[in-house]
């Protein structure tokens, strides 16, 4: 790899990492940050009640932020959710009641706190809502003060725009004013907080170019646009999405011990590039623990799968998870942190066929489902392959009050009655 050019250690270091993707003006940014603290920010929606492993990345920008003492602003988007961003949807989002929104805005900041620090400290990071101010505008006044400086041709230039545009439902008027308030929110941040830094996907890039535009014209002030790369894996899949769905930071969302074993199946191809992305673990150990091959490579994951569930629960809680699959993949033993399950107590009593009892749990998707994993030998019920589909299963198959259901090697589930 090359000498880096960059002088800040930030902005060194999120190179080396793999966080940038595009900058405005990558070496002004660069002095501005050796001259002193920046404070920066990133905006998230309140799309549902917790953020989610495709966030994550953004959210470690902040981390990493903080570390080298910049002061990170996250912006949840309690205004601008009334919109929605139509940016690469294929169709609008659904507008959501007060209470809903109210309900996702708490669920988000819960998300913020497990991986950020908060507080009246220089680097502290401060949490904004956009509707303290979004909510206040007179239509007429932002259309004048605003609305002057946008290019209805550039609006339309931008690719988020465009490829709406090309599809059969279209961009509806309210989408179309999600950028301007979004450039709105990075001048407000500006005079506010003294925010010169918004950073996001790339998908975000042209909301934060027309912001940018919007601060140098109306304030004459020079600010910053940095992207992250949008991450698929090795495989081509998009990141922290699973047949279960999203990978959620919530653990009532999501057990630790599932967040845990996502990090443990990432693919061989993506350990070193994940471990830059989602650990703090120094560079060169990355680099030693990526270029494994054969059985280790699974150490490596295993330590992936630690340290980034480390960071989002705490040591304690990706220890315990790490513990489990040892015990669960190693010893073939039955431990409580495993997800688990309540069934009607009447199933056991009366006995309920194996290809049911996998359906009825959630580990397989439908009965269908459930007779082929058993005919292919990937179904076990507390740790013995099952034969027959229609195996009956009682509470004499019950060890320490549960059943173990096992889908193939690495998917495992509690069952008990209740």
């Amino acid at each position: 790899m090359p000498e880096s050019t960059l002088k800040s250690p930030f902005l060194r270091e999120a190179e080396a990492r793999g966080y940038i993707f595009q900058c405005t003006d990558l070496a002004a940014l660069d002095e501005a940050m050796l001259a002193g603290p920046v404070s920066g920010y990133i905006g998230f929606d309140p799309t549902a009640d917790s953020l989610h492993v495709g966030n994550a990345l953004s959210i470690m920008m902040l981390r990493l932020l903080q570390r080298h003492g910049h002061r990170p602003i996250a912006l949840m988007g309690g205004g601008t959710a009334k919109i929605g961003d139509p940016s690469f949807r294929d169709e609008a989002r659904a507008l959501m009641s007060p209470e809903k929104l109210a309900h996702n805005l708490k669920g988000i900041e819960g998300s913020l706190r497990q991986f950020l620090n908060f507080g009246e400290g220089p680097s502290d990071t401060l949490l904004a809502n956009n509707a303290d101010w979004l909510d206040k505008l007179s239509y007429i006044d932002l259309l004048q003060d605003v609305g002057v400086h946008f290019s209805v041709s550039r609006m339309l230039s931008f690719e988020s725009v465009k490829q709406r545009l090309d599809r059969e439902q279209g961009l509806t008027f309210l989408e179309f004013n999600y950028s301007i308030l979004q450039s709105y929110d990075f001048r407000e941040l500006n005079r506010r907080y003294s925010v010169s830094l918004q950073m996001g996907g790339s998908d975000q890039w042209g909301n934060i170019v027309a912001g940018i535009d919007l601060t140098r014209r109306t304030d004459g002030k020079q600010v910053f646009g940095l992207t992250t790369p949008l991450l698929t894996t090795a495989s081509g899949a998009k990141m922290g999405k699973s047949a279960k769905g999203a990978t959620w930071l919530s653990a009532e969302k999501l057990p630790v011990f599932e967040y845990w074993q996502f990090w443990r199946n990432t693919e061989d191809a993506d350990v070193a590039r994940f471990l830059k992305l989602f650990t703090e673990l120094p560079l060169e150990e990355c680099e030693r623990l990526g270029a494994l091959e054969g059985a280790e490579i699974n150490e490596a994951k295993k330590i992936l799968a630690t340290e980034a569930t480390a960071i989002c629960h705490g040591r304690a809680a990706a220890e315990s998870a790490a513990e489990t699959a040892r015990r669960t993949f190693e010893q073939g033993a039955l431990a409580a942190e495993l997800p688990s399950r309540d069934l009607p107590a009447i199933l056991f009593d009366e006995g309920i066929p194996a290809f049911r009892l996998l359906a009825e749990s959630g580990i397989v998707a439908s009965n269908g489902e459930a007779r082929r994993l058993i005919r292919g030998g990937g179904a076990r019920i507390n740790d013995v392959p099952v034969k027959d589909e229609n195996q009956s299963v009682t509470r004499s198959d019950l060890i320490d009050g549960v059943v173990k259901l096992s889908s193939g090697k690495k998917h495992h589930l509690l069952v008990r009655p209740a």
